[in-house]
């Protein structure tokens, strides 16, 4: 069977219903069918659609007290005749929820009780004595990260919204973690006027520890920054930096970043150009911080 052209008008009609519910999706199916919509449920929920997962057999015993007349029931199963299934379908459409049914067989009594089916045929299973659940199961997870990766772009869920939802992940600390949190870490903000000598320039270098500092003009605004590597390629030149003023080393054109900035774009900028340190600017131009590499990778990116 075509599973593409099986479910492709149906499945928009579902999207849209999804899309309308002011509830939850609520998954439920049993045996390997259950296991399946315990993965869809996760999906769904971490990609922006509420979503909880209800064992029928449980729900005989109570839990269907979860369900509400504003949400969907997405139930799953092969033969759409399991028993547990069947038996809370009177209870479902009785609160008032609409039924969904991921089903092998579109006559089934799951299906004709179903508001929207999805069907994906009688297939035969890669199992060898085609008895255990796999080809079937496998075309019931495609269905429901379909409906999922639909939803996500229907509701315009972007990286950002994923991280509220993974912050305990790389990807969270990647997307939520600003360069404000590098800096309320380090409080480091090496600072000399244009005028100040090298030695001064070393002195102010060894004390934040940074390899850096920032160099402002008598208004305070960042004109430019100087490094220790820029001071050791001055000496390697034979020059005596004793005579010298950080005016003569400095680098006129740095590059900066916003605090609001996320802490994962400052990396990249440093990896990108080959540099271990970058200036943090206000919107006056002003300089607030000097943030490290290390200082962002200590923090597991």
């Amino acid at each position: 069977m075509n599973l593409i052209a099986g479910v492709n008008q149906e499945m928009s009609k579902i999207i849209e219903v999804i899309l309308e519910c002011k509830g939850r999706v609520i998954v439920t199916g049993v045996g390997k069918s259950g296991i399946i919509g315990r993965k869809i449920t996760a999906t769904l929920a971490s990609t922006g659609t509420p979503s909880l997962f209800l064992h029928p057999a449980e729900g005989l015993h109570g839990d269907l007290g979860m369900v509400t007349d504003s949400d969907i029931v997405l139930a799953l199963s092969k033969s759409g005749e399991s028993n547990e299934v069947i038996n809370i379908i009177p209870s479902i459409k009785r609160i008032g929820a609409k039924l969904i049914a991921f089903v092998g067989n579109e006559h089934s009594t799951l299906a004709n009780k179903a508001d929207h089916i999805l069907c994906i045929g009688m297939v035969k299973e890669a199992c060898p004595l085609g008895l255990a659940p796999t080809t079937s199961t496998t075309l019931m997870l495609t269905l429901g990260d379909a409906v999922a990766i639909a939803l996500l772009k229907a509701r315009n869920f972007t990286s950002e919204d994923f991280a509220v939802y993974h912050p305990g992940g790389s990807l969270g600390r990647r997307l939520l973690i600003t360069v404000n949190t590098i800096i309320e870490i380090t409080k480091k903000n090496p600072i000399l006027n244009k005028m100040s000598t090298v030695e001064e320039a070393i002195f102010n270098m060894t004390e934040s520890g940074v390899g850096a500092t920032s160099i402002i003009d008598n208004n305070g605004k960042l004109v430019g920054i100087i490094t220790d590597g820029d001071i050791r390629r001055s000496l390697a030149k034979g020059q005596s930096f004793i005579n010298l003023t950080v005016e003569d080393l400095y680098n006129r054109n740095p590059h900066t970043i916003k605090q609001e900035s996320l802490a994962v774009e400052a990396l990249n900028i440093m990896e990108n150009l080959k540099i271990n340190v970058l200036p943090v600017v206000n919107d006056l131009n002003e300089p607030i911080a000097m943030i490290h590499l290390h200082d962002i990778t200590r923090l597991g990116f």
